[in-house]
């Protein structure tokens, strides 16, 4: 632990110590003059003083101090290495109600891995999807020599793509959890609105087809389709565009606004972006490309709408494929814990130090009400 300034040339402020010596030497405390019967017939001759006085030491002291106190706050002080270093324990939402038992009295600080790292005490809060995540900020926000052990439910939720990795070996503890598992959600499945060109209907029947493959049993498919120059409703999530040429700017507008769009490879729409293969064909070819307009996404077919360039368009995985584009299913977030252990090597964080400059602040604001106190005191001494 060493204390260290942030700012050193603040200190040349201290030449301001200056100031109350010159004025305490060059300022006499207001005297009283007491006339005596018996002196009045001599004549005055004041006798040179040899050397300077300083009167009311005290109240020069603490003004010298106060300024001192000052010149020391603008330069910043810190204390490096300041922090707890004591053993951490994280305990993720969704671990047993017998986990508080086995942590009491261990004498380590015990948080709950929620957002702001509360104390722990053994009521369980609202669980969290962000579990990974806070692992990472917690790592960065710890001291690299401080120890660390995380509890952990069996299933992790919201997990990304890639094991977590920590600038420290943990402590990966799984445990049971309270949480009842859940079964993924369905992918939602949209109202599938074609818009093409007059007469031209040909391609509307593989997507009538695709979305009979998603109806419900027992149901009918969610599909509507009609020519180019009938307006969007104001609902649709998902469209399919067959018609040639420029897309009308309502549409631009609804695509930009949020919404999917699967363009024929004939369709003109002007977006400034990278494109991504979003399908490919058996040899790896792309068949379409997707990126983003606004807040919405644009799919490009590049090959024609028929099945002698197209044979996609008769295959069986058909439906499906057309759902995945339209509507991509989201990252999986659900992992087990047992598999998700972080890895260590990432570079340790740099720690903030400890800023000295509120308990200084304290230490000014005392110093100020004394020396207020001092020059304005009604008993203040007087010199003979």
């Amino acid at each position: 632990m060493n204390a260290a300034l942030l700012l050193p040339a603040a200190l040349a402020a201290l030449a301001a110590l200056l100031i109350p010596l010159v004025i305490h030497i060059a300022r006499r405390t207001e005297s009283r003059t007491v006339d005596f019967a018996a002196l009045r017939w001599l004549e005055a001759r004041p006798k040179p003083r040899q050397r300077p006085r300083i009167d009311e030491r005290l109240l020069l002291a603490l003004r010298l101090l106060l300024l001192a106190a000052l010149a020391l706050w603008l330069a910043r002080p810190v204390i490096l290495g300041a922090a707890d270093d004591r053993k951490v324990v994280a305990v993720a939402p969704g671990v047993s109600s017998g986990i508080k038992e086995s942590l009491a009295g261990a004498g380590d600080r015990v948080v709950w891995l929620t957002p702001g790292f509360p104390r722990f005490d053994g009521s369980p809060p609202a669980s969290t999807s962000g579990t990974v995540s806070l692992i990472r900020q917690l790592d960065a926000e710890l001291p690299p020599a401080t120890p660390l052990t995380l509890v952990v439910p069996e299933i992790l939720e919201g997990a990304d793509a890639q094991r977590p990795i920590l600038s420290r070996k943990v402590e990966w503890v799984v445990t049971d959890s309270t949480l009842a598992a859940q079964r993924p959600s369905a992918r939602p499945v949209p109202v599938l609105v074609v818009r093409h060109a007059p007469g031209v209907t040909d391609p509307v029947r593989y997507f009538r087809a695709a979305a009979t493959a998603w109806a419900a049993p027992g149901t009918g498919p969610r599909f509507q389709a009609a020519p180019a120059a009938v307006p969007l409703d104001r609902g649709t999530v998902a469209l399919v565009w067959t018609a040639p040429g420029a897309l009308p700017e309502p549409v631009v507008n609804w695509i930009e606004d949020g919404g999917t769009a699967l363009l024929s490879m004939d369709t003109r729409l002007p977006i400034e972006g990278h494109a991504t293969v979003a399908w490919r064909d058996a040899i790896g070819l792309p068949l379409a490309t997707a990126e983003t307009a606004g807040r919405g996404r644009v799919i490009r077919l590049t090959r024609p709408l028929e099945p002698s360039a197209l044979p996609e368009l008769l295959e069986a995985d058909f439906p499906d494929t057309l759902l995945g584009l339209l509507t991509p299913s989201p990252a999986p977030s659900r992992v087990a814990a047992a598999a998700h252990a972080p890895l260590e090597g990432a570079s340790p964080y740099d720690q903030p130090p400890f800023d000295l400059r509120p308990w200084l602040a304290l230490v000014i604001a005392l110093l100020f009400g004394a020396e207020r106190w001092m020059a304005t005191r009604s008993a203040r001494a007087v010199a003979p």
